[in-house]
């Protein structure tokens, strides 16, 4: 670890920055020193992720009452960080792009001009590290030097970020060292906005009533201010890996994607296949980025499970990495039952955040074990019994783990240029309509399919049940630019692809019978629909096609062992034209906020789904 500089009071923070940097790039060493003199930090540290960088970090934040050790026998170099009530979420509305055309943000963003919002950011960050270390941590998104890969460095007054960070990126020396004079690289700034005054008694884990998570896309920036949780304070994550990278693969011809990715082994022949998947939250997506069969004949491996950058490849086939290096994952749901993988991810380094402490020493949380323990101390710090009446866990505590601890991890993972993808699916959480798969027609309609999807909202969400929710492409959030127009990326990657594109499909584990059971049992079942998809491309199977894709003929999906009643398997695939054409009018109000900014192709896509639905 680059050891903490201060100098004598008449030193300028230009020498606080120099005197302990490992880069001399001028744009560097100027940026770093432009940010520190703004929030006006009492030291500066290098990172280089190294072991010992984290040993003093832990040792330093144990101290300081912002991490708690963990049970060394049960959960060896692991810890529990308690935020503040305050500060538990992603904040979508004071998250802004700040491009210069407020178009180009489009409608399902929060747009404002750059100059406006950084003369709004600048008496917020002006001194907000006072009496504070400023962290300067060089990352690589991807392999270092990959040929998908980006560089990054963010600047944060957060050691608890800085954690993350080291867990969630390939962080440290290598990274700043790929930062060349004249290169691209992406800068992010980071402030918890709590500046201590002299004297001053810190507190266990400082943040600001104010929040702000802008964007500025024309600039590959980020700037982040008030929130020191989860993808507020780890820039890595959606802010650089989705909204910046978007733009970025806009511009230079390739796409940025909130997809998980899995490697596939026929164990007959030996054959490895790729798939990508976006889901929207609460659609299984950590289930099927550790996918355990129930079906013989398939070795299912890791190599991300939540983001995927693809990118055209000298063969004109698409490649896809995971630019991640960890799991920052939802803690409540996963369990032994639902996803063994990830707990058996989880044995240790670990920094768990707002989940329970058990008597033992250990983590807890809601759908961790069947037997909920008797008493625990809950994520705000209390006692608490089953009876109190309240979650033990935070429904949005989180857990982060370096990714090689994955059982199912492939080796593809580490791939410098990624791997080659062959199938790309969609899939919301839908009760009605969608059947459990179906192939699109062409990389046009599975870019429609891709820019309807949505879930049927259930009760625990605002609006009415059974409201259909769109998430086009699970982007929603984190796109970075007019979503009309990343569709009309997408239709131009396709064209570039041609016949070497990936086969789009699209999934739904979710259907319900008219007496409102879940028609397929989903988790490791899902592999038999995985199967088919595989089998389809592979041109084994001829499938049938229905109005809204090609879906398995009779006999073709693989049921055996499964007890699933022949009236269960036609609900699954039946297809109602009328419910279709009802939800063809709500595609078409959902395209009109978009105005004239949908490419054509996709309302010709619109029209001809009526035309065959009507037929």
């Amino acid at each position: 670890m680059g050891s903490a500089t201060t100098l004598a009071p008449e030193a300028t923070i230009a020498e606080l920055v120099r005197s302990n940097a490992t880069t001399d790039v001028a744009e560097v060493l100027t940026w770093v020193t432009e940010v520190a003199e703004l929030t006006r930090p009492e030291a500066v540290v290098w990172c280089d992720g190294s072991q010992e960088e984290w040993a003093q970090l832990t040792s330093e934040m144990v101290e300081a009452g912002t991490l708690l050790p963990l049970n060394k026998d049960l959960r060896p170099g692991s810890f529990l960080a308690r935020s503040h009530p305050g500060d538990v979420a992603r904040v979508e509305d004071r998250t802004f792009i700040c491009s210069e055309n407020e178009a180009d943000a489009g409608p399902t963003n929060n747009w404002r001009a750059p100059a406006e919002m950084k003369a709004e950011l600048q008496p917020f960050f002006a001194g907000s590290m006072r009496g504070r270390t400023m962290y300067v941590v060089p990352f690589s998104m991807g392999p270092v030097g990959g040929a998908i890969s980006q560089l990054g460095v963010q600047l944060t007054d957060s050691p608890y970020a800085v954690l993350n960070m080291r867990i969630m990126t390939r962080m440290g020396q290598d990274a700043l060292d790929g930062i060349t004079a004249g290169s691209e690289w992406v800068r992010t700034v980071h402030s918890v906005g709590a500046p201590l005054e002299p004297g001053q008694q810190d507190v266990e884990w400082p943040c600001s009533d104010t929040k702000y998570i802008t964007h500025f896309p024309d600039t590959l920036e980020v700037w982040s201010f008030g929130s020191g949780y989860g993808g507020n304070a780890l820039l890595s994550k959606k802010c650089f890996a989705l909204r910046i990278a978007s733009v970025m693969g806009r511009n230079e011809g390739w796409l940025a994607e909130h997809m998980l990715l899995l490697k596939l082994t026929d164990t007959a022949t030996g054959k490895d296949y790729h798939l990508s998947a976006a889901f929207p939250s609460a659609c299984g997506k950590t289930n099927l980025a550790m996918l355990q069969p129930t079906i013989p004949g398939w070795k299912v491996e890791t190599i991300g499970d939540d983001i995927a950058w693809l990118r055209p490849g000298k063969d004109g086939r698409m490649y896809a990495i995971n630019p991640e290096a960890g799991f920052f994952g939802v803690a409540p749901g996963t369990g032994a039952s639902t996803n063994p993988v990830a707990m058996e991810t989880l044995w240790g380094n670990t920094i768990f955040t707002n989940v329970a402490l058990t008597d033992q020493g250990d983590v807890w949380w809601e759908g961790m074990t069947d037997e909920v323990p008797d008493h625990l101390i809950d994520w705000q710090g209390n006692d608490w019994t089953p009876e109190s009446g309240r979650p033990a866990a935070h429904p949005n505590s989180r857990f982060t783990v370096p990714i090689q601890q994955t059982p199912t991890l492939a080796d593809d993972w580490y791939e410098q240029d990624g791997v080659p993808l062959d199938v790309i699916l969609f899939g919301g959480r839908r009760a009605t309509n969608v059947p459990l798969v179906a192939q699109s027609l062409s990389w046009e309609h599975g870019v429609f399919v891709g820019a309807t999807m949505g879930s049927e909202k259930t009760a625990a969400q605002e609006g009415s049940v059974g409201e259909l929710r769109r998430d086009p492409f699970a982007m929603l959030p984190f796109c970075g630019y007019n979503m009309a127009d990343y569709w009309g990326h997408w239709l131009e990657m396709g064209e570039k692809l041609g016949e070497k594109a990936p086969k789009i499909f699209q999934v739904n584990w979710f259907r319900k019978g008219a007496d409102g059971r879940f028609l397929w049992p989903g988790f490791g079942d899902n592999s038999r629909v995985i199967d088919w998809v595989i089998r389809r491309i592979a041109g084994e199977v001829e499938g049938r096609e229905t109005a809204v894709g090609t879906v398995p003929a009779e006999g073709e999906l693989n049921l055996d062992g499964l007890d699933l009643p022949a009236a269960d398997l036609d609900e699954l695939f039946a297809i109602d034209p009328a419910s279709w054409l009802a939800e063809a009018e709500l595609t078409e109000e959902f395209f009109a906020q978009f105005g004239d900014r949908v490419p054509a192709r996709l309302h010709q896509e619109l029209e001809t789904l009526r035309g065959r639905l009507s037929a």
